[in-house]
């Protein structure tokens, strides 16, 4: 693993020297001479130009620079001149309350590298790789093909890996190291959450400013490492969210699915079926962010026993986060208050925390960040000063 590790950060060395833009500008930003601030408050979250960018493809639609692109003389050929490539890189240091070592200096905590852009016109692609995630090596996570504006409509194509809470609330730009807690919980033996998947997924955007999405999906995440999907079951996702003006959106989904995976934890081959249900909404104004979600989860047989339980199953959360600005279009300063909670018929999976953060702009991909979170059922604090950087 240790040479695996150095051999992708030599790579990833030698396409830094043999490109000739890769100086301290992030892919897109270097494709279309924009400020990170033209799609970001503050890195990594979006402004809502970037949602439409991403959700665009990766593309502003009459705006793509021809120079970004090589003239092979064959209209049928698209190729980039130079290869879109950007790195994540954050470094912290940690002391968490009753920890053998104390304080830790966790650096680097995530070293990503990462890429996107447009194979060809309404066809793009995204992915990352860690090159180390806190401490160890973690792999591909993100790594779909988008085909974009379907027949002239508002309908996207993604196939690939992505995460199922992607149209809810999309956990890799949350401005805190506290997680999303009720998308990553997994109930028992089941390998199914909200977390990374194998799949595909369609979205299409009304003219009511109604957002449909529906993906299906392998339901066993990507730890499994030989064989892509466990079982033959796929599970299946749909999700429905309307803006009802500018500063309000609502939203709900639904999740169903079964599992029969073949591990030491289901040496009967027995069947879990689940569902999930949700809402959540997001608030927004000049200064104030609020996002609210909440999750129902039913399973039947999560940890796959000869003798069913007497009930199905149940697991509900959500969390409520706030993030407040001086001004988001142009401030350096912002504060992240999140709340988690999770219950579940299995007490172990019990969850609480109280998390503040607080960010400050060096640049506007250099961001100093300090944190806070106490969990409750552990009585367990923890806190973090770190350093976020992209280039």
């Amino acid at each position: 693993m240790k040479k695996i590790a150095l051999f992708s950060f030599l790579i990833l060395l030698i396409i830094c020297f043999i490109s000739e833009s890769v100086y301290a500008i992030p892919a897109f930003a270097r494709k279309y001479n924009l400020s990170c601030n033209v799609c970001h408050y503050v890195v990594p979250k979006l402004k809502p130009f970037g949602e439409e960018f991403a959700g665009n493809g990766f593309q502003i639609p009459d705006k793509e620079p021809q120079r970004f692109f090589r003239n092979t003389g064959d209209p049928e050929l698209s190729l980039m001149r130079e290869f879109p490539f950007a790195v994540r890189l954050e470094l912290y240091g940690q002391l968490e309350k009753d920890r053998d070592v104390n304080p830790d200096f966790r650096t680097p905590y995530i070293l990503k590298f990462m890429s996107g852009g447009n194979i060809a016109k309404d066809i793009s692609y995204y992915f990352y790789y860690f090159i180390s995630e806190r401490g160890e090596m973690a792999g591909i996570e993100d790594a779909f093909v988008m085909f974009n504006d379907l027949f002239n409509q508002d309908l996207d194509f993604y196939i690939g890996q992505f995460q199922v809470s992607d149209p809810l609330f999309k956990r890799e730009l949350r401005l805190t190291l506290e997680d999303y807690k009720v998308y990553t919980t997994k109930v028992g033996n089941s390998y199914a959450n909200l977390k990374y998947e194998r799949g595909f997924m369609l979205t299409y955007g009304a003219p009511t400013k109604t957002d449909f999405t529906l993906e299906i999906v392998n339901g066993n995440g990507i730890s499994t490492k030989e064989i892509f999907d466990i079982d033959n079951y796929k599970n299946f996702l749909l999700r429905v969210s309307q803006e009802i003006n500018e500063n309000l959106r609502v939203g709900t989904f639904g999740y169903y699915g079964k599992e029969k995976p073949k591990d030491s934890f289901n040496p009967n081959g027995l069947t879990n079926d689940l569902f999930m249900i949700g809402g959540d909404f997001s608030i927004i104004s000049k200064y104030a962010e609020l996002n609210f979600q909440y999750v129902y989860r039913s399973d039947k047989n999560p940890k796959f026993l000869p003798v069913l339980p007497d009930d199905r199953i149940k697991t509900q959360g959500g969390f409520a986060e706030l993030i407040l600005s001086p001004d988001f279009e142009s401030s350096k300063w912002f504060a992240t208050l999140l709340f988690n909670k999770v219950e579940s018929d299995y007490n172990e999976l019990n969850y609480e925390s109280y998390t503040a953060s607080l960010s400050y702009n060096l640049k506007r991909n250099i961001r100093i960040t300090g944190e806070y979170t106490y969990e409750k059922e552990t009585k367990s604090s923890r806190g973090a000063l770190g350093l976020w950087i992209a280039f």
